[in-house]
């Protein structure tokens, strides 16, 4: 698979911005089959028109998301306009649409449907599946996993929840000439290629303090132990009298150890979204079954530069090891760990920068959740959806 990286900081100017990219594409060689990614500032107003520009040169598939930030491969991160990745290549078959909106109620139909027509598509079983979506009222990230299993995929499924600047409101999707802020877009890519993944924590450290869930209800828990879940924060000394506490906790997520199917025990991490006041609640970007184990976790701005040089260190160590050639890598790290950083945003840049070839595309974007699978040992991987974590995937 062979990519190029673009990138303009013009949000408001649709034709200029096109045209910006089609000068920095100008060499490139494009290949039997194409597709593009997008990684754009929430600002960007003008998406329908922007495309609209891109399709008079493009007639690939377009699809993306807006990001809190892009990594923009040797560029670094981008925390403003528009960035881009096309891949394209001879031996592989990209199939790519949107879902209609989705709810509570229908998202397990409407991902089945668009699941079920996009693989149908394909001339051969699909290989990986890309996917992003929005952050939907009644759902969670590990929802649009159980859905995209439910409708048949076995193979491992990599993408993110779009962010914005944690205002949660100006989130969305793109597809073509589409941008929705309640749906979710998928790719499902077939032929040569054998996709490699990984996912780092960025925690090292860990707080002496421990919890069982015993009441909780998709992401919002109830009860820790014998305490309301507020209760059991305050007198750990984490309290908040605040509703909206993202950022308040940024550097305290907590080290889930969920239960999934055939008895399975993953690590994952989540970060506290919200504190319900009145019910003593808290809400996480991630599900919180009954049964979970929570611990509190220690984030730093060292953690993350070293999960990161670790992260590429370790893929590229692997991909050297095969056969096949690997020029493109995506990756995706939660937007905790941009806030974690502070001012110092190129530190996560900087990690991989100077460890990667210069036929090697790297692309990026900072979410509201990682979706990435797992090893839980031998050689078999379970997809999860994350939080505060870095997730790789070179194909």
């Amino acid at each position: 698979m062979k990519s190029i990286v673009l990138y303009t900081e013009e949000i408001d100017e649709p034709e200029e911005a096109a045209e910006e990219l089609f000068e920095q594409a100008e060499d490139f060689v494009f290949e039997k089959n194409s597709i593009g990614i997008i990684f754009a500032d929430e600002e960007l107003e003008v998406y329908e028109e922007f495309y609209r520009c891109l399709a008079e040169k493009w007639s690939f598939p377009i699809f993306g998301t807006t990001a809190l930030a892009a990594l923009v491969g040797n560029m670094g991160c981008k925390e403003t306009g528009i960035s881009m990745m096309i891949m394209t290549s001879d031996e592989c078959t990209f199939a790519a649409d949107i879902t209609t909106e989705l709810t509570a109620e229908n998202y397990m139909e409407k991902i089945k449907d668009t699941y079920e027509r996009l693989s149908s598509g394909l001339p051969e079983k699909e290989k990986v599946v890309l996917s992003y979506s929005v952050i939907i009222d009644g759902l969670v990230g590990d929802d649009i996993i159980d859905a995209i299993e439910a409708a048949g995929a076995d193979v491992p499924v990599y993408g993110a929840l779009a962010s914005d600047q944690f205002n949660f409101e100006r989130h969305r999707v793109y597809f073509n000439e589409k941008s929705e802020t309640a749906a979710q877009v998928m790719v499902l890519i077939s032929g040569n290629i054998a996709p490699k993944y990984l996912c780092v924590k960025s925690i090292s450290n860990k707080a002496n303090i421990s919890y069982e869930v015993t009441d909780s209800r998709d992401n919002q828990v109830f009860r820790l132990g014998n305490s309301i879940f507020l209760d059991a924060l305050t007198q750990a000394g984490m309290g908040s009298k605040k509703t909206q506490v993202t950022s308040d906790y940024v550097l305290s997520p907590f080290i889930a150890t969920l239960k999934k199917k055939d008895g399975v025990e993953v690590e994952v991490t989540r970060n506290l979204f919200m504190l319900d006041q009145e019910k003593g609640s808290g809400i996480f970007l991630g599900g919180v079954p009954e049964g979970t184990s929570l611990e509190v976790g220690v984030l730093s701005k060292e953690d993350v530069q070293t999960t990161v040089e670790q992260a590429f260190r370790t893929i590229l160590s692997c991909l050297e090891k095969e056969d096949e050639e690997y020029h493109t890598i995506l990756c995706t790290s939660c937007a905790a760990r941009l806030l974690a950083l502070g001012g110092d945003a190129a530190v996560e840049a900087e990690g991989y920068k100077k460890q990667i070839s210069d036929n090697t595309s790297v692309f990026g974007m900072y979410s509201y959740g990682e979706l990435c699978p797992v090893n839980i040992g031998e050689e078999k991987d379970i997809n999860v959806f994350h939080n505060s974590t870095f997730t790789l995937l070179a194909f």
